[in-house]
C-alpha cells in the first residue's frame, strides 16, 4: 500500500450509543448512516469501537438489536443481553460499527466517505490540487478537505462542481468556480 492511502475497511460506522434511557437497559443511539431504516430493526448485529477507531474492537462482544424505535435524532435500541441501566451505561460513549458486506449495495455513482479520502483531485484542465485529506458533512453539502503543496483548499462535494469520481482509479476531477481555489 502506497503511503497515504488506506485499507479498505470491513465495518462502516452507523451510531453513536450517546446515553441510556429509562432503567431497562435501553440506549439513544445517535445514527451516523445514511440508512437508518435498514440497520436499526431487531436481528441487526453491531459491533463496538472508539471514536477513533476504523474498525470494532476485538475485545468487545457484539450486540444484536432486540428492539428499536426512531426517537429525535436518532433511535432508543433495546439490545440483548442488556438489561439494566448500569450495563446501558457501560456502552456510553461507544462506536456501532456494522459489517460492510451487510449494508445495501451503492448505487451507480455512489461512494462511501472512507473511499473519498487519499483520492488526488485534479481540474477539468489537469491541475493536480491535492489529495483529499477529510470529509466534512454538511449542509447543504459535503465539503472536502484537499491538502495541495502549499495549502488546503476546501471543495463543495456537489453536481457541477465535483464532474468526476474514478473510486477504484482513486481520482476526482473538478470543475471549481472562479476563485474557489483562491479563498
Amino acid at each position: 500500500m502506497a503511503p497515504g492511502e488506506r485499507a479498505e475497511p470491513l465495518h462502516l460506522v452507523v451510531g453513536h450509543l450517546t446515553k441510556p434511557h429509562g432503567t431497562k437497559g435501553e440506549l439513544y443511539v445517535l445514527s451516523l448512516t445514511d440508512h437508518p431504516e435498514e440497520t436499526y430493526v431487531p436481528g441487526v448485529v453491531l459491533s463496538l469501537g472508539k471514536a477513533e477507531d476504523d474498525e470494532p474492537d476485538p475485545d468487545l462482544p457484539p450486540l444484536r438489536i432486540r428492539e428499536a424505535r426512531p426517537v429525535r435524532d436518532g433511535f432508543l435500541v433495546a439490545f440483548h443481553g442488556v438489561e439494566d441501566r448500569t450495563e446501558a451505561e457501560a456502552l456510553r460513549g461507544h462506536y456501532a460499527f456494522r459489517a460492510l458486506a451487510e449494508l445495501r449495495p451503492l448505487e451507480e455513482g455512489e461512494v462511501f466517505h472512507h473511499q473519498l479520502l487519499g483520492m488526488e483531485v485534479y481540474t477539468v484542465a489537469g491541475e493536480h490540487i491535492g489529495r483529499v485529506r477529510e470529509v466534512y458533512e454538511l449542509s447543504p453539502s459535503d465539503l472536502l478537505e484537499v491538502q495541495g503543496t502549499e495549502r488546503a483548499h476546501m471543495i463543495p462535494f456537489r453536481d457541477g462542481i465535483v464532474v468526476e469520481v474514478d473510486a477504484a482509479g482513486g481520482r476526482l476531477v473538478v470543475d471549481p468556480p472562479e476563485g474557489l481555489l483562491d479563498l
